[in-house]
């Protein structure tokens, strides 16, 4: 089992329902023989360090506001591409994270029978970022190409946001979801002969904290109330308080208010996303976590026949980069127009971008199958 840790222990045991026979839908096998290890970063790149940042941003009393308003610049795609130097390197940038589509018939001719995995963030990949992230819908297309690509491989969407709301997004019941960065898990349903049973994967390692995040977050609404264009929300297990409406000006303040409700929970801590600020249990539990849950769960722990994808555009999703960075196994793609510092091997700029390579992957499954149906 994954490990994670806290202050004190937690109950597993009654969170978690695994599906016995999950193996059996993995029926159809490619490879993928790439690389996943982090290339070295191009001449004269330069990136933010965002592990002085967060480091920064954990709540304790020596905590420095300045830096939690860098941090919250630094998620910001619009001064990074005011950025000259980030701009001039571009092209070097994307020498080490050439674009997927550009590189799909190398991964296609390097594939030997693995069997692909695919994990995928909702915002930023699968819908677009907008302003009010109550309205961050996934096009009717992206839809479709998710739903042939889940008949093609095992699926996940691994989301910071709620598991019930990112599926209300989603609307495809044959999809694996991880709501609240990991924090909540649970696979498609498999009905009985009588349909009146199921089963799915269930996890939920932070359960003991919805009381203490449901408190944080009824404060939190009413702290930053004042600041305009701020919002709060309660992903279940986590908490979002996003600053994409925020007037810059007015970073600072915010920032403050939510320091100042965080001071009393040392049991949550702060992260950074693109624009949002996220509260979570202060367990060892994130995507990439989820990721390793997930294929657990689906019978490849320790297997070397398996190859996972993951996409995702969010910091958040390096924790899972990462994960496959140090199995060198399978990819990461990042979803992104510029320049970051990260684990991934590859990028997309935007979702349509996605679409398109999942569309790709799901045309070149169904004309391996039938060539192999020929023989």
């Amino acid at each position: 089992m994954v490990s994670f840790f806290e202050e004190r222990p937690i109950n597993m045991a009654a969170g978690q329902n695994v599906i016995s026979d999950a193996k059996s839908v993995l029926n159809m096998s490619i490879t993928v023989t790439v690389s996943a290890q982090k290339p070295p970063a191009p001449p004269g790149y330069i990136s933010i360090s965002r592990k002085k940042l967060l480091q920064n941003l954990e709540i304790n009393p020596g905590a420095r506001l300045n830096a939690w308003v860098d941090s919250m610049r630094a998620s910001s795609p619009t001064h990074i591409k005011s950025t000259p130097s980030l701009t001039d390197d571009q092209g070097s940038w994307n020498l080490h994270h050439p674009s997927a589509l550009e590189m799909f018939e190398q991964i296609i001719d390097a594939s030997k029978g693995k069997q692909i995995v695919m994990f995928l963030d909702y915002d930023g990949t699968l819908s677009p970022i907008v302003e009010d992230p109550d309205r961050a819908f996934m096009s009717k297309k992206m839809r479709k190409t998710v739903r042939k690509l889940a008949k093609c491989f095992p699926t996940a969407i691994v989301s910071g946001r709620c598991r019930d709301k990112v599926y209300k997004f989603v609307k495809l019941a044959e999809l694996y979801y991880a709501g609240s960065h990991g924090m909540d898990i649970k696979g498609p349903e498999k009905r009985s002969k009588s349909n009146k049973d199921s089963e799915s994967v269930l996890f939920q390692p932070a359960s003991e904290f919805l009381p203490m995040i449901d408190e944080v977050y009824n404060q939190l609404v009413e702290t930053t109330k004042s600041t305009p264009g701020a919002k709060v929300e309660n992903n279940k297990f986590c908490l979002s308080v996003h600053f994409r409406c925020v007037d810059e000006k007015k970073w600072s303040e915010l920032a403050q208010q939510v320091r100042s409700v965080l001071k009393d929970y040392p049991k949550l801590r702060l992260t950074q996303g693109r624009k949002v600020l996220e509260i979570r249990p202060t367990i060892k539990w994130d995507k990439g976590k989820a990721l390793e849950f997930l294929l657990e769960s689906l019978g490849f722990a320790n297997c070397t026949d398996v190859f996972p994808v993951y996409i995702g555009d969010d910091r958040t999703d390096e924790d899972a980069f990462k994960i496959l960075r140090d199995r060198g196994q399978g990819f990461g793609i990042l979803v992104s127009k510029f320049p970051k510092d990260t684990s991934a091997s590859y990028s997309l700029q935007e979702p349509d971008e996605v679409m398109d390579f999942l569309r790709r992957l799901v045309e070149w499954k169904q004309l391996y199958v039938q060539a192999q149906s020929r023989m």
